[in-house]
């Protein structure tokens, strides 16, 4: 099951360790590469060299929107997403921090 949380403060550990990989699925092609503590999940796709689609980068404008399929992220903000939204696993990949030890994000 998915935890996706929207809090303010940024998290450096989870209880069962800090984050050290995430599975970046982007244009039919899967990246898998190590976390760097502090980065966001689109921060974390462009260090990999990928092109994750982006626009604002404070979480209003939903560009870059994408579907956590293992692991949990906790949004710094989110103006797009609803509940539900929330609760199916779309966070706002510029303003979503993982806190699980491997994460795994799907862009549409």
């Amino acid at each position: 099951m998915l935890d996706i949380l929207r809090e303010m403060t940024p998290p450096t550990a989870t209880a069962s360790g800090t984050t050290t990989t995430v599975t970046i699925r982007l244009d039919r092609q899967t990246t898998t590469v190590g976390y760097r503590a502090g980065n966001t999940l689109l921060q974390t796709a462009r260090l990999a060299g990928l092109h994750a689609p982006s626009s604002c980068e404070v979480g209003n404008c939903g560009t870059c929107i994408a579907q956590l399929t293992c692991g949990s992220a906790r949004m710094l903000n989110n103006e797009v997403l609803d509940d539900d939204e929330i609760a199916d696993g779309w966070v706002v990949t510029c303003q979503a921090i993982p806190t699980s030890p491997t994460v795994t994000v799907h862009y549409d």
